[in-house]
Formats: structure tokens, sequence, C-alpha cells
């Protein structure tokens, strides 16, 4: 059964679509005026964790309980995010064909398990490895040595990774000894061996495993 592992956020699904949609509605429900908003859509554009909502409450001098608008802030985010069917149906289309599907992502784990349960995704993979779970972040190996074992199996089996992050997704799937599927958004630093495959989309890239032969 060969092993495909994916990146969640920019991948399978769009984060910057509902994390504005979840600042939007968190900001109104607590009558933030545009300068908190703003805030937040700086300081959690590319990630998010509950030591930020502590340095909110620092910084405007707020009553809530940090824990308390985090969880908000989770549950926002869930029920914002969405993932395509055509996404879906890859996945189901790649475990109907015996591969192995794993997550890999950074974030903290509860925000991440939360859209993956919210997007119906969690049903359709076999294993799911987050940054906060090991409190490192890809392209550190070991988060995808924990997500092939999370799934069952190992690195040194082979497998791909599919990813939109150069240095994180690619780059950390090439030094995992991994070949590597890369959705076009980042620019391509000049440093980094270029990717296995470049697909446009995610469902591209399922699409080509279910036509590949895995090394």
């Amino acid at each position: 059964m060969p092993l495909a592992l994916f990146d969640l956020d920019g991948t399978l699904i769009d984060r910057q679509s509902a994390f504005s949609d979840a600042i939007t509605r968190f900001s109104h429900k607590h009558a933030f005026g545009p300068q908190v908003q703003q805030w937040l859509l700086t300081e959690l554009a590319e990630r998010a964790n509950v030591a930020d909502f502590a340095r909110l409450c620092a910084v405007f001098d707020l009553d809530e309980p940090a824990a308390d608008l985090w969880q908000e802030y989770v549950d926002l985010m869930a029920a914002s995010v969405t993932c395509r069917t055509a996404v879906l149906e890859g996945l189901a289309r790649l475990r109907a064909a015996a591969w192995t599907i794993g997550i890999a992502t950074n974030g903290a784990s509860d925000i991440q398990r939360a859209k993956l349960a919210a997007t119906g995704i969690s049903e359709l993979v076999n294993g799911v490895a987050v940054s906060g779970d090991l409190e490192v972040r890809k392209p550190d190996r070991r988060l995808f040595e924990l997500a092939a074992a999370r799934c069952g199996r190992d690195l040194s089996d082979g497998g791909w990774m599919v990813g939109d992050n150069p240095a994180g997704d690619i780059g950390g799937g090439y030094q995992a000894g991994l070949r590597t599927i890369w959705l076009r958004g980042h620019p391509w630093p000049d440093t980094l061996a270029a990717p296995h495959h470049t697909v446009g989309d995610v469902t591209d890239a399922s699409n080509l495993l279910l036509n590949e032969t895995p090394e």
C-alpha cells in the first residue's frame, strides 16, 4: 500500500477565505473595532495559537480569558472552512485504490483537527500529524516520521508528500526521503531542489498519484 502525505492549509483547504470570515464573525461577536480586527488579521495571518490570544488580551486590555477567546476562534474557523467536493473525491479514490493517506501539517493541534473533522477529511485519512503534537514544524523530519507512523508506515518504505510550501512541504518531504508534488503558488526558491512534479491544483496531484508507480 503506497503512502501519500498531504499538507492541509493551502493544499486540501483554503485557509485564507475561512480565516477572513472567522475574524469578521469573531470581531462582530465581541464588538471589536477596526483596530482590533486589523491586529487579528495581521498577527494571525500565517498561523495562530492560544498564546496569540493572550497577546491580544494584553495589547488591548481585554477582560475575556485568552483560552475562551481561542476556543471561540477554533470553533469559528471550523465552521468557516470548507473542502471542495472534488478534493474529497480525490482522496476517496486514492483510498479505494489502496493508498495509505496521511496528513502532515503545521499548526496548533486542536484547530487543525477541528478543521479536518469539519470538512470530512478526517474520515478519509489513515493518520494525522500536527506540528503542535511534537512542537516541531515542517520541514523537520520528525513531523513526517510521525505522520507515517500514525498511518502504520515507516519513511524507509518511501512515499509521497503533496503541498504548497516549497521549504516546508517539498524541501522537508525531499529530506525525509519522499517524492514530492508541489502546488504552484509560493515563489520557488533557487536554493531548493526541484519537486518531482508540479501541479496547479491538489485534484491534479490525486490524479497523478493514481497513475504513478510509487518509489
